[in-house]
């Protein structure tokens, strides 16, 4: 241990390396440090320890793609730059139909998951969605459906007249069988006023995720990052997200999301840097002890980028994809035209140092 630690000159920085180092928990405040006073290369260094204590020297990726329902929304969030208006000629809207025909053009291949991730639409109730799971799983019975956001799931279920349990339930018996993480946004409720006042609370959604977790379908978790936030409005998001996993364990992955400027009504606010990416995935990786993975999805930060938070915690690619999302390249992100093969994707894998595993939606080796 004292290797590892006897370069760091910052006694309560190294207080902390020595708990990191021995698999303890670190506590809020401790979590505040190191994002205020740690070295960019001891968080490195810390959550290299963390990755390969849960991951070996291995990084995930697997065959996916999307399908994005529509960018009609009720909400109208100041981050976001995929929202339309139902007038603008740029909002869409596909039918079961057409919505069918992008899960047939991956016929013959061996996709794993398709993602299904959208606005929320004011017409659209639980049964609308569950019938279209219902024909994709027909279709293709293998596929993994891991579909709607909590914000999604709080609009179709009340719509539906339902709980939450309820709602939760009747999906999987449509086939629904994980849930992302997005809509997490920030969980600080001053905070979420001021960038998403609309949309599901941050209590919702942490009670959406628990609902589903003691239901059996597992999930992801998100954050926002770099926009009106600071490091202890991060923390304390990531706290409530290690305390409910606590509770169920149902979390796979945790996935930072970078604020993005182009196209929306924060754009003044302009972007955080790459260091600062990378800091955030390090002391996620080392805060969030209980979730066993860390996800860096490529279409948000670019593919170098994302190889390297590879080094910085992170052991998870995301996905072949396929071109099939515009979420984030509508808000300038550098991948405008999303799609990675399987041998670029062990390609930067590889050059990164670690070995590529393709896996299921619930990281199974394949």
């Amino acid at each position: 241990m004292k290797t590892l630690t006897e370069n760091i000159n910052n006694q309560e920085i190294r207080q902390i390396a020595e708990k990191v180092i021995t698999g303890t928990r670190i506590s809020q405040g401790e979590g505040l440090l190191l994002y205020n006073q740690a070295d960019l290369s001891v968080l490195g260094l810390l959550a290299g320890i963390v990755r390969r204590r849960k991951n070996n020297g291995f990084a995930y990726y697997i065959r996916n793609f999307h399908i994005e329902p529509t960018n009609k929304c009720v909400y109208n969030c100041r981050f976001c730059s995929y929202r339309k208006a139902a007038s603008d000629p740029e909002s869409w809207e596909y039918s079961h139909e057409q919505m069918l025909e992008i899960v047939k053009g991956f016929d013959g291949s061996d996709v794993r998951e398709v993602h299904i991730v959208g606005g929320v639409h004011p017409s659209y109730d639980l049964d609308y969605y569950g019938s279209l799971i219902q024909k994709i799983k027909k279709h293709r019975p293998a596929l993994h459906i891991k579909a709607f956001s909590a914000p999604e799931l709080e609009f179709m279920i009340k719509k539906s007249g339902m709980t939450i349990e309820e709602g939760l339930l009747r999906l999987r018996e449509y086939g629904l069988d994980s849930i992302p993480g997005g809509g997490a946004e920030i969980f600080d409720e001053k905070l979420r006023a001021e960038i998403c006042n609309e949309k599901t609370s941050s209590e919702m959604w942490l009670q959406i995720h628990e609902t589903a977790h003691r239901e059996g379908i597992p999930s992801n978790a998100t954050m926002l990052y770099g926009h009106l936030e600071n490091y202890s409005h991060r923390i304390d998001h990531m706290e409530r997200l290690r305390k409910l996993q606590d509770r169920t364990g149902g979390f796979n992955a945790f996935i930072p999301l970078k604020f993005k400027k182009e196209n929306n009504s924060m754009s003044g606010l302009g972007e955080v840097s790459i260091t600062e990416d990378l800091r955030n995935y390090a002391v996620a990786r080392i805060y969030l002890d209980n979730i066993p993975h860390i996800k860096a999805y490529w279409p948000m930060t670019g593919k170098q980028a994302a190889q390297l938070s590879l080094s910085f915690g992170a052991d998870d690619l995301d996905g072949t994809i396929d071109d099939t999302t515009r979420i984030y390249s509508m808000a300038g992100a550098e991948e405008q035209n999303p799609s990675m093969t399987k041998e670029e994707i062990c390609k930067l894998i590889i050059e990164a140092g670690f070995e590529p595993v393709e896996r299921d939606s619930l990281y199974n080796r394949i």
